[in-house]
């Protein structure tokens, strides 16, 4: 089957991409991985001997990341619906977090603690309906958010994507409601034409 033009214009835009061939370069399992580390030393979220949940996790660019970033004493708590390669320092539970068994295995590994950082990369699988693709990138954040609101613990951090468009101011204001600061920001590893953007939550109301 032949490929769109625009299919085929990704494709060469992904052989191109320098941050593609760095994370090959660097053993990374993801471009985003360069996602994570710039915001990190932007922002401070993650440090040694945390606990931090990274939803939405596959293939694990992020958990590869995060579990570097807490060291031996800390410890990386990650789920998405999709099969993911084991890590070492991290733990992953397949399955829909929304639905109460995943949740309750959650929970479970937990063993009462609380997260330090809640970090999500997720994104819908794409339909080409720009309306119906906002919509369910906006219903994905409310779950991280939801999710952050009951296992983060007080003054802890939440770090989210998000896509510009219809729902995107609500959600920041509701992101606001829970948390004594709240940044936008636009790592350099991110494409350029992209409308996604990170907004990070620090201080955790509880």
């Amino acid at each position: 089957m032949a490929r769109s033009k625009s299919s085929n214009r990704w494709l060469e835009e992904h052989v191109n991409d320098p941050y593609v061939k760095q994370a090959k370069a660097s053993g990374y399992r993801s471009r985003a991985s360069f996602k994570l580390l710039e915001l990190n030393t932007k922002d401070k979220l993650i440090r040694p001997g945390m606990l931090v949940m990274d939803l939405g996790s596959a293939p694990g660019g992020w958990s590869q990341v995060a579990a570097d970033l807490v060291g031996d004493k800390g410890w990386v708590l990650a789920s998405d619906i999709l099969y993911m390669d084991s890590l070492a320092n991290v733990e992953f539970i397949q399955g829909d977090f929304t639905e109460n068994e995943v949740f309750e295995q959650i929970l479970a590994a937990m063993a009462g603690r609380q997260a330090d950082v809640i970090i999500s990369d997720m994104a819908p699988n794409i339909s080409g309906v720009n309306a119906a693709d906002q919509a369910s990138s906006i219903y994905l954040v409310e779950l991280a958010l939801d999710m952050a609101r009951q296992v983060l613990k007080p003054k802890g951090s939440f770090l989210a994507k998000v896509f510009m468009g219809v729902g995107y101011d609500d959600y920041i204001k509701e992101v606001r409601q829970s948390f004594q600061q709240v940044l936008i920001r636009k790592p350099d590893a991110s494409r350029a034409r992209s409308r996604e953007v990170y907004v990070v939550g620090k201080g955790f109301l509880g």
